[in-house]
C-alpha cells in the first residue's frame, strides 16, 4: 500500500484522516494533539470533523525508526485495521466489524513467531509459546474496553532482530504514557470509533507538526518556521538498538511485568474453566 513510517503522503482514496501531532518528538507529559478531518473526495479540501483532543502516546515518545520493546509511538501514515476489538460488548453504531474479547484472545508480539503482529485465539487455559512476549488481550480490561488497530509493520511484516514492534492500537486513556499506542478518554474514543468508516479509507498520520503537513497546520494556525524538522534522516530521535530481545529480555522490570501478565492470564483461564 505504500503507507507506513517515513511516509507522510495521504492516499487519494482517503476521505477520513486522523492527525496525531506534537511540536517536537518529545511532547510534554507524553500528550499529543489529536485531530480528525474529512473530505468529500480527493479534490475537495479537508475540513475538521470532530473536536480536537489531547491523546496519550508512548513512553518512548515519537520516533521515526521504531524498535520492538522501546515503547515509542511510530511516525508516518497508517491505515486502520478492518476489525475493532474490546472487552466490553459491542458499543453499536460502529461501521467496522467488532469482536468482543474472550479468554484465549492474544496479540502475538513475539518477533520470532510465525504469527507475529496478529490477533491469535488459543483455547482458554492454554499458554501459547509466544505468551511471554505478548498481550493477553482479555485481561487488559482498563486499556481495552474498545480499540482499533493501526496497521503498522504489516506491509510487509518485519520479524526477527530488526522487528519494529507490534500491536499499536488506538485505545482507552491510561492516565500514563502508553507502550507505543495512542490513547483517548472513553467518550472521545467511542466518538472516533463510531465516526470511522472503512468505505472512506481512513488513515492516521502521526508526527511532528512540521511532518504532518498543511492540514493540521491550517487547523492549528501554526507558524511555518518548523520546516527544517521535515529533514528526518539526521534526526536525533532515530532510536538504535542491538536487538529486540535486548529491550525486553534484559530488563528486570519487563521480566516482572511479563510474569505478572502471564500469571493473570492463567488465573483468568482457571476461573473460566
Amino acid at each position: 500500500m505504500g503507507l507506513g513510517p517515513d511516509n507522510f503522503s495521504i492516499p487519494s482514496s482517503a476521505d477520513q484522516l486522523i492527525v496525531v501531532s506534537s511540536r517536537t518528538y518529545r511532547p510534554p507529559g507524553y500528550l499529543a494533539s489529536f485531530q480528525t478531518f474529512r473530505r468529500s473526495n480527493a479534490s475537495s479540501p479537508w475540513e475538521p470533523a470532530l473536536p480536537a483532543w489531547r491523546a496519550e502516546i508512548g513512553s518512548g515518545e515519537l520516533v521515526n525508526v521504531r524498535h520492538f520493546g522501546d515503547h515509542a509511538t511510530p511516525t508516518g501514515v497508517f491505515t486502520i485495521g478492518l476489525r475493532m476489538y474490546g472487552n466490553e460488548p459491542n458499543p453499536k453504531r460502529l461501521h467496522y466489524a467488532f469482536h468482543q474479547l474472550i479468554c484465549g484472545d492474544w496479540w502475538d508480539e513475539d518477533p520470532y513467531s510465525a504469527r507475529y503482529n496478529q490477533f491469535v485465539h488459543v483455547p482458554c487455559g492454554t499458554t501459547p509459546s509466544f505468551a511471554s512476549w505478548s498481550e493477553a488481550l482479555w485481561t487488559e480490561t482498563r486499556a481495552y474496553p474498545y480499540f482499533a488497530v493501526l496497521e503498522t509493520n504489516n506491509d510487509p511484516t518485519v520479524t526477527g532482530p530488526n522487528a519494529p514492534g507490534a500491536g499499536i492500537f488506538l485505545h482507552h486513556w491510561m492516565d500514563a504514557p502508553t507502550e507505543g499506542c495512542i490513547a483517548l478518554p472513553l467518550a472521545d474514543l467511542l466518538r472516533v470509533l463510531r465516526w470511522l468508516e472503512p468505505g472512506k479509507h481512513p488513515v492516521i498520520e502521526i508526527g511532528t507538526q512540521a511532518e504532518v503537513g498543511p492540514v493540521a497546520h491550517r487547523a492549528a494556525s501554526l507558524q511555518r518556521g518548523d520546516g527544517a524538522q521535515r529533514h528526518r534522516a539526521n534526526s536525533p530521535r532515530q532510536h538504535r538498538a542491538n536487538s529486540p530481545r535486548q529491550h525486553r529480555a534484559n530488563s528486570p522490570q519487563r521480566h516482572r511485568a511479563l510474569a505478572a501478565r502471564v500469571a493473570l492470564a492463567a488465573l483468568y483461564a482457571l476461573l473460566a474453566v
